[in-house]
């Protein structure tokens, strides 16, 4: 069965997905701050990736004996056992700690859950009921050094069909939005959902269109402007010339952006940030974090 096509969500839970990663704190602050906006419940999930079967061993009876190779096979099983229990609880204490944070933050009630198997399976089987999932920009697993994303933020993106908030670094009070537009369908319901969401109101928005200002663009950008401004948004529309990455990612220093909205899908210059290497690029150094809508 497909997926249903995108909607705006009004209801439903923030799901805010931990990991022992240094984004841990960041993603509890984040999701925090969405569930107080948006006046929904807060509900931390951490996912136990099934452990795999113990490897079957090669027939070395001839050289260690049977009996030894029996002794070697439990004494594997057995430290597979362990580790499973060790991360079933450092996953406890994981979500213990991210409900008193946020507890700390002024949520009165939070939810944890943690489940055993596939990171997607698991978070979406109950789609329907997420208003807006929250990750981390990377997990415990990725590579710093060379700056990868999380293996789960790609699945997530490429997954869900409901807003999702990367978490950027640390968490600092939104202020300040931009909303990236380039007169697309998918733009278009950035917009939409910033108007009829509680999440960004009040705030001063920033509507940032890169390239050439074509007819159609300008168009778009006044379409998108009055939806903003008849809302009760104060409005600084512009088009600059240049890359996407170049131009977003300069106007976030030099305007004080606190947090990015996109496209996440899509065919044009800004919506194919999230796909592939440009968008591997955009998120990787943007210090702010990125709503992404599809």
């Amino acid at each position: 069965m497909s997926k249903p096509a995108y909607v705006i969500p009004v209801d439903g839970r923030v799901l805010a997905c931990l990991d022992a990663s240094v984004y841990t704190d960041s993603v509890v602050d984040h999701a925090a701050w969405a569930a107080s906006r948006l006046g929904a419940p807060l509900q931390f999930l951490h996912v136990l990736d099934r452990q795999p079967q113990v490897a079957q061993l090669a027939d070395y009876s001839g050289n260690i004996g049977v009996h030894a190779q029996t002794e070697l096979l439990s004494e594997l099983v057995t430290l597979d056992e362990k580790r499973s229990k060790l991360a079933a609880e450092r996953g406890r204490q994981l979500l213990a700690h991210a409900r008193a944070r946020a507890a700390e933050a002024g949520i009165g009630e939070s939810d944890a859950i943690q489940r055993h198997g596939s990171f997607v399976e698991t978070i979406t089987e109950d789609e329907d009921g997420v208003r807006l999932y929250v990750i981390g920009k990377r997990g415990e697993h990725a590579d710093f050094d060379k700056g990868h994303l999380g293996a789960n933020l790609e699945r997530a993106v490429r997954s869900v069909h409901r807003p999702l908030l990367v978490a950027s670094r640390a968490f600092r009070p939104v202020q300040r939005f931009a909303i990236a537009f380039d007169g697309s369908p998918t733009t278009r319901k950035c917009v939409e959902m910033v108007v009829q969401s509680p999440l960004l109101k009040g705030l001063p928005c920033d509507l940032l269109s890169a390239g050439n200002a074509t007819f159609e663009l300008r168009e778009a950008q006044s379409w998108a402007r009055r939806q903003l401004e008849q809302a009760g948004f104060q409005v600084d529309a512009r088009i600059v010339a240049g890359d996407p990455e170049s131009v977003i990612g300069e106007h976030i220093v030099n305007a004080g952006v606190d947090l990015l909205v996109m496209g996440a899908y899509g065919h044009s210059r800004i919506r194919q940030l999230i796909v592939g290497s440009t968008t591997t690029a955009m998120i990787r150094g943007c210090l702010v974090p990125v709503l992404l809508l599809r």
